[in-house]
């Protein structure tokens, strides 16, 4: 278990680990729709987001990269939670405003990128403090 500290508050979740190896645009790079990963570019390309804790080593800006990740809440494609290394304010205005208008929204929490691998192939809990643990 691990204690991280909380970005964004939202709803506790659970899923199956994403880690993903390189930085990533939401902007043109994920797919609001289906949760896809959609750079050929990208390492992970094809993976989906939708439902898994979503482990971000960075973020390639794009001013857009909040309205994708509001789409993808109000879509039902959102992770269950994001870990970022770095806080992406941008990113993160997307939770902000899902959550004024009303929709249910993924917490997101920072975590030093060197824990990552810990919970890469598990499926994994992020509790409503923040805590993150790998579910039995």
């Amino acid at each position: 278990m691990t204690a991280a500290e909380i970005l964004v508050p939202g709803k506790a979740g659970e899923g199956e680990a994403l880690v993903l190896t390189a930085p990533i645009s939401f902007w043109g790079g994920v797919d609001a729709k289906t949760g896809r990963i959609a750079d050929v570019r990208h390492p992970q390309h094809g993976e989906v987001i939708s439902g898994r804790v979503l482990f971000l080593p960075g973020t390639i800006g794009s001013s857009s990269a909040s309205a994708v990740l509001m789409e993808l809440v109000h879509n039902g494609q959102a992770p269950a939670a994001l870990v970022l290394h770095e806080p992406d304010a941008i990113l993160l205005l997307g939770l902000i405003v899902a959550r004024e208008m009303g929709w249910e929204t993924p917490m997101a929490v920072r975590l030093g990128r060197g824990l990552f691998d810990t919970y890469r192939g598990n499926t994994v809990k992020v509790a409503n403090d923040g805590v993150l643990s790998v579910a039995a």
